[in-house]
């Protein structure tokens, strides 16, 4: 595996070698902003043969009012998301063609954010990230080779603020349904002789959420140093938060949901999530020369946290190690005597995570090759606490640990990709990666069982596209990707050993005049062994994941913008996709069913963006913005009980900017009234079954289905202002 990867290596390198032979040099007054050098590795130029969509910082300053970043991308072509607590603030989550947040690679700065075992993302780590984001790309399939878990639907990458020649000052405050409110404040020296400047952001953020009693209590900061010159840039970025939520992770019955939409089942006052996370980033860009350019990356996180719960009359007492006796007891359906407690038990994970990157680049007219390796491990103790009980055992105390074991995840990658004009009108683009992951855990789970693994996974992920420019307007591309990927923590709990293959093949056309611009690809994504959502949750409420065998994704993306007149312009994108299992299998009243082709779960087949924008007056843009999902099994055996209804939503946004003549060099406000016809939809929810005895059945089980709901917030405002000096 390793030999093949140097020997395709070795072809990249040669194959740009004899491309820029055929090439003139390339002027040497070109240059690259420095500060885009932290992501080059991870992104991709307009013209690739990869699928993708960016964002800059003003448009995520349009709506940043205190939602969580996922919701802030909602309106993107295949992009679907929910938030527990029904605001937008606190857990949220977003989904990517189908696939879930833990196939959505996320990184910032070219460092790796996706939990290194779970692989989810925790936006609510991270509040308010979004004021300090330069921009971001969302790549969508496979997309180019990133550092961190594999990219299984989507990639997302962040690029921090970049630094500020002038010194500036901004104090932003909003407000809005459900006691949501915002407080930030941003400061930067601007450059200082010319190469220093320090900057820096405080957050808070605040929602009583939509749900009753699930409030968000949200801190975090960010810290830049910089030195620069002409051909260098060194950064040091330190950035983190904690978080204080309250639980809402299992949403509504079907009866809960008809009768209070906004209720919340959990009445224990501390039945909350805790948790605390700094992110310490160096970064040395250093341009040799106008070939030549290379980046290293360090990085170290500290996360520490834990959730709180209440169990009332639990029977698991056998659970707590002898830490905590019964005080009462039940007879069962089958005349046994059942002993009971109450408890409240905290459940901790304290991780540490290192990362380097280190990448050079070579660009001459026409070619541009980047090579680099990337390293982190990841050292987790997870165990849990007793903090009361109705009765201890005589030899225990509050905070003995009932459980406890350890987790070690290595992950190296190195990579190769190119691109490289080989005729007048073509670029092609090779992308080879090798990845080598080993991960180990030992000590017993939340269940006290003992949980030991040794895995290890060597995978080669090569990428091929071809880029045709047809006219100043229209150009063609393709695309081939593969991509591979190990299970998660939880995955290897339930007994899956097997990784997941997926092969990705994108054909896209690109048209570009100064008031139309139309991106449209057609897309195959065909797995084997891919972990789809079985639409169960866990005890923490973390969905579960079970092997599919073969499955595909079928979809056609259409994204555009036209410009109507000078004030007056459209951004739209529709999705049409096709998610199947393939010769699927499910257990049903006590036997193996074969279900055939039936469709995965949290996958809808019609999603639709848009966006009409009209600016009446200087620095004045109202937006309608508006989102429509159409129905999507939670399940995947095609079960009605299972089925989300669609939903079509409209917000409306208002951005006005003033410019004083004195103390205030800009005084910005924004309203944004989220579903504005009051809409009553659910957007997530989940779905599982049970066997029960039945002399009717012809095996004497039959089997039962449940299923779980999120509300979302019906129409609801956020007013902000914001005041630069």
């Amino acid at each position: 595996m390793k030999n093949s990867f140097l020997f395709l290596t070795f072809l990249v390198l040669s194959v740009s070698v004899y491309a820029q032979q055929n090439q003139k040099l390339q002027d040497s007054t070109t240059t690259e902003k420095l500060d885009e050098v932290l992501v080059k590795a991870v992104r991709v130029n307009a013209d690739a043969p990869i699928t993708h969509s960016n964002v800059s910082k003003e448009e995520l300053a349009k709506r940043n009012l205190g939602q969580d970043m996922p919701i802030l991308l909602n309106y993107l072509p295949s992009v679907v998301t929910t938030s527990d607590a029904g605001a937008g603030v606190g857990y949220t989550g977003i989904r990517v063609r189908g696939t879930d947040a833990t196939r959505v690679n996320v990184t910032i700065n070219g460092i790796p954010y996706n939990d290194a075992e779970s692989q989810g993302t925790f936006w609510v780590n991270l509040g308010d990230i979004a004021s300090s984001t330069e921009s971001l790309q969302l790549q969508r399939g496979v997309g180019t080779s990133t550092n961190g878990s594999g990219a299984f639907g989507a990639s997302l990458n962040l690029l921090t603020d970049a630094f500020s020649k002038e010194a500036y000052g901004e104090i932003s405050n909003s407000f809005g349904s459900y006691n949501t409110r915002k407080h930030t404040v941003k400061m930067s020296t601007g450059l200082l002789n010319d190469h220093f400047e320090v900057s820096g952001r405080l957050s808070k953020l605040y929602s009583d959420g939509y749900v009753d009693r699930a409030f968000s209590d949200l801190k975090s900061y960010f810290l830049q140093g910089v030195y620069k010159d002409s051909n260098r840039l060194i950064k040091a970025v330190v950035f983190g938060g904690s978080e204080y939520t309250y639980q809402s992770w299992y949403g509504l019955t079907a009866d809960q949901l008809e009768e209070d939409r906004r209720q919340n089942p959990y009445t224990y006052d501390n039945e909350t999530d805790n948790y605390w996370q700094d992110h310490y980033q160096f970064h040395w860009n250093e341009r040799f020369d106008n070939q030549w350019s290379a980046n290293l990356g360090l990085n170290y996180t500290k996360g520490k946290g834990y959730f709180e719960q209440y169990e009332d009359d639990t029977e698991d007492i056998d659970l707590y190690n002898g830490i905590v006796l019964p005080t009462d007891s039940y007879v069962n359906d089958d005349g046994n005597i059942i002993p009971i407690t109450d408890v409240i038990r905290r459940r901790w994970l304290d991780n540490d995570f290192y990362v380097i990157n280190a990448n050079a680049t070579y660009k001459q007219a026409g070619v541009e090759v980047i090579s680099g390796l990337s390293y982190n491990t990841y050292l987790a103790d997870h165990f849990g606490e007793v903090i009361w009980a109705r009765r201890f055992s005589e030899n225990a105390e509050i905070r003995d640990r009932y459980y406890q074991g350890d987790a070690t995840k290595n992950d190296f990658s190195v990579f190769s990709k190119a691109s490289f004009n080989f005729a007048e009108k073509f670029t092609g683009y090779i992308d080879l990666q090798g990845r080598f992951v080993t991960y180990k855990t030992n000590g017993l789970d939340s269940n006290r069982s003992e949980f030991v693994t040794d895995a290890t996974f060597d995978f080669f992920n090569p990428k091929v596209g071809l880029t045709y420019k047809h006219n100043g307007a229209n150009s063609f591309y393709a695309s081939y990707a593969r991509a591979n990927r190990e299970p998660n923590r939880d995955d290897f709990k339930a007994g899956v050993t097997e990784h997941e293959t997926l092969n990705d093949v994108e054909i896209g056309w690109r048209y570009n005049r100064s008031k139309v611009s139309v991106n449209t690809n057609l897309y195959y994504m065909f797995y084997q062994n891919q972990l789809v959502l079985t639409g169960e949750l866990d005890d923490v409420g973390s969905p579960i994941r079970a092997t599919s065998g073969r499955s595909y994704r079928l979809g056609l993306e259409v994204d555009a913008k036209i410009l109507f007149t000078s004030k007056f312009n459209m951004n739209t994108n529709v999705a049409l996709s096709s998610n199947k299992n393939q010769d699927f299998k499910s257990n049903m009243n006590g036997e193996l069913v074969h279900l055939g082709d039936t469709n995965i779960s949290f996958s809808p087949e019609l999603v639709i963006g848009n966006a009409f924008n009209f600016s009446p007056i200087k620095n004045m843009q109202l937006s309608l913005l508006s989102k429509y999902v159409g129905e999507q099994y939670m399940g995947n055996i095609d079960n009605e009980d299972s089925k989300l209804d669609d939903y079509f939503v409209n917000d409306f946004n208002v951005v006005y900017e003033l410019k004083p003549k004195k103390v205030f060099k800009a005084i910005v406000l924004s309203a944004l009234a989220n579903n504005i016809f009051n809409v009553k939809y659910v957007s997530n929810g989940y779905f599982g079954s049970y066997d029960y005895s039945d002399a009717t059945s012809p095996t004497g089980i039959a089997t039962g289905y449940y299923a779980g709901y999120y509300p979302q917030a019906t129409a609801n405002f956020l007013l902000g202002a914001t005041l630069k000096f």
